[in-house]
């Protein structure tokens, strides 16, 4: 009767839960939700409280010194977004030795509309603000949050081909690849030379035991933690850049192959088979036995890169980015002055930067690449699905707030780029699900 009630509850509330995680739209719903939650508490009576808790202190305590005490935002932002860009690190990987990646010459048109997607609202927000202190935030509107924007395709199902999700997919990988770039070199503080090659000697430590054949996960954790994160938090080069780097480091091949792993399985299911069983639930040594080995076998048959992909992805989608869009996304509109946000050109410049400058960029490179002959739209997607891609990719959320921390120390120009942001992605978003949508009914 217990197994039995067991199984009901499993079937009505875990399995359901489970079935939604695995979903790709998923992580987009959830960050969306964080985020409608962040300007709900940011705009209530429990604003300044909600504010003073990112501004709590933490840090460690040795010898009497105290040492990484930082806010809790700046914990959010160099911390946990560093295991963001880890799996990042991670999937790029993955995508350029089996993906999407491997040839290069396959994916030549989102790879131009990647670049032209990054460069053209670059130009736009510095229409708006070249000369100016704010110029320095050009590299906002350059991103694609793949969260947001897959959700939306996946929310129009089969509405919208199979080829359409890949070139999305695509260009967001090389725009990460572009936003990656761009905060090594242009969102870097003084840099502390000693501490710059402590780091680089422990990702040289990771690189060499990954050539000799180490697949030990903790060993390659407690070095990127411990070694590299901490070294590159301490140089002055952003603490992200060292989990893209570690990621690098990460074997991605493993330890026993496809066909000894095959021939395992065939020895431990013939033990198992042979093994004295009972009548009861639980199993006997040898039987114990047994599974354990396969459970060995099949972790060992997993290369590293995948198993810490695997393993880190539902956390990083499901609290890692919801924490980030909780800390980042609250922007306070009570008693504000729109006409000081409107000042200036930030808010204008991001807005229309993602806007216009990622659908602009997007298509015009992709038709200039196809009159050159470079190549051709895959099958099934048109110029229509392409435009529409184009207002999706202007969802710049996480990693346009992300450089947002990083480009401006004044609060005021932190605000006016949120309300670029989120204008943008909202107003991108709708569009883009529109014309995708119009796309699907006109082909039915």
């Amino acid at each position: 009767m217990i197994n039995k009630y067991k199984h009901r509850i499993s079937q009505r509330f875990f399995l359901p839960i489970q079935q939604f995680m695995r979903e790709e739209k998923a992580s987009g719903i959830v960050l969306a939700i964080s985020v409608i939650v962040a300007l709900v508490l940011a705009n209530s009576p429990l604003r300044e409280a909600w504010a003073h808790i990112f501004e709590q202190h933490f840090g460690f305590v040795f010898g009497g010194e105290t040492y990484f005490d930082f806010s809790l935002e700046h914990w959010i932002n160099d911390g946990l977004m560093s295991l963001f860009f880890f799996v990042v690190g991670l999937e790029l990987k993955r995508e350029f030795i089996s993906g999407e990646l491997r040839q290069l010459r396959k994916v030549l048109l989102p790879i131009g509309a990647a670049i032209f997607g990054m460069v053209v609202p670059s130009l736009v927000y510095l229409t708006f603000n070249h000369g100016t202190p704010a110029a320095s935030g050009w590299g906002i509107p350059m991103a694609t949050d793949i969260a947001f924007a897959l959700a939306v395709v996946y929310m129009l199902g089969s509405r919208v081909p199979l080829a359409v999700k890949v070139f999305l997919t695509t260009l967001a990988i090389v725009d990460d690849i572009g936003s990656v770039l761009v905060i090594a070199f242009f969102y870097t503080s003084s840099i502390s030379v000693a501490d710059l090659l402590t780091g680089f000697g422990f990702l040289l430590m990771m690189f060499v035991a990954n050539r000799a054949g180490v697949k030990n996960i903790w060993f390659y954790a407690i070095v990127a933690i411990v070694g590299v994160w901490a070294s590159f938090l301490m140089s002055g080069i952003h603490a992200t850049i060292s989990a893209v780097l570690a990621a690098f480091m990460i074997p991605a091949d493993a330890a026993i192959s496809e066909s000894e792993f095959l021939a395992r399985m065939r020895g431990h299911h013939d033990d198992f088979e042979e093994a004295d069983g009972n009548d009861f639930p639980t199993l006997e040594d040898e039987q114990l036995h047994i599974v354990t080995s396969v459970r060995r076998d099949a972790t060992r048959a997993m290369p590293p890169l995948q198993r810490l992909e695997h393993t880190l992805h539902p956390f990083v989608s499901f609290v890692i980015m919801p924490i980030f869009a909780l800390g980042n996304a609250g922007v306070t509109f009570v008693g504000m002055d729109m006409a000081s946000v409107a000042d200036g050109g930030v808010a204008l410049g991001v807005m229309l930067g993602l806007l216009v400058g990622k659908p602009l960029g997007i298509v015009l490179s992709v038709w200039l690449l196809m009159k050159m002959g470079v190549g051709a739209l895959p099958e099934g997607m048109t110029m229509r699905h392409l435009v529409g891609i184009g207002f999706l990719a202007s969802i710049g959320f996480t990693m346009s707030m992300f450089v947002t921390t990083l480009a401006f120390d004044d609060p005021m120009a932190h605000v006016q780029a949120k309300v670029g942001i989120l204008a943008a992605s909202l107003l991108g978003g709708i569009i883009g699900y529109a014309i995708l949508c119009r796309c699907g009914k006109s082909e039915e």
